[in-house]
């Protein structure tokens, strides 16, 4: 196994772990270090020397499934009934979806068809478990949140995989560009 990939691997199952024991912060942590995977990749080949990969969407899905079994794990243990039924059936949904994409029954593009409603879910009902216990998951409620989390859900999951917006972007790339942009007024014409 390539070295630098194996790294990244681990920093990502560790992150996951977190989640088991505090749902809530513990899931920040895994989404966030699923977002900074890729500025690892970067930062050791632009300062490491190593030459990359070209199967970063695989490792990603499949590094995915830890913390989505983390998210699952939890989901199971400490939510509510209804928030669990439907936090079980929104992995279900998208496990189907990972298990056509690994398999070559289905395009990356139709990743759009399996949106990861699940992980927003879980931090929804994470949060109001950590800071608003009262809170109740009516059904009503329940289906009002999760058509607001789909439309969000679905316009990143286009621009991921079927308009592709961050296929060509490096982590550092965009970072130098923040900069760029926030320093250019303080630059000398």
């Amino acid at each position: 196994m390539d070295p630098v990939v194996g790294f990244v691997g681990l920093y990502r199952v560790a992150g996951s772990l977190l989640v088991l024991r505090w749902p809530f912060w513990g899931g920040i942590a895994a989404v966030v270090c699923d977002l900074f995977d890729l500025l690892l990749f970067n930062l050791f080949v632009t300062y490491g020397g190593w030459p990359g990969f070209d199967g970063y969407q695989v490792f990603d899905k499949w590094a995915d499934q830890v913390y989505l079994a983390a998210f699952l794990l939890v989901a199971l243990r400490d939510f509510a009934p209804g928030p669990r039924l439907v936090a079980a059936a929104l992995w279900l949904f998208r496990f189907a979806g990972f298990v056509a994409f690994e398999a070559g029954w289905a395009p990356r593009e139709a990743l759009i068809l399996f949106p990861n409603l699940f992980e927003f879910w879980f931090l929804a009902v994470a949060f109001t478990m950590r800071y608003r216990p009262e809170f109740a998951w009516t059904p009503v409620r329940s289906a009002l949140v999760l058509a607001g989390l789909l439309g969000v859900k679905l316009v990143q999951e286009w621009a991921l995989h079927v308009g592709r917006l961050f296929d060509q972007l490096t982590f550092l790339g965009v970072l130098e560009s923040i900069r760029d942009g926030l320093m250019s007024p303080f630059r000398g014409r």
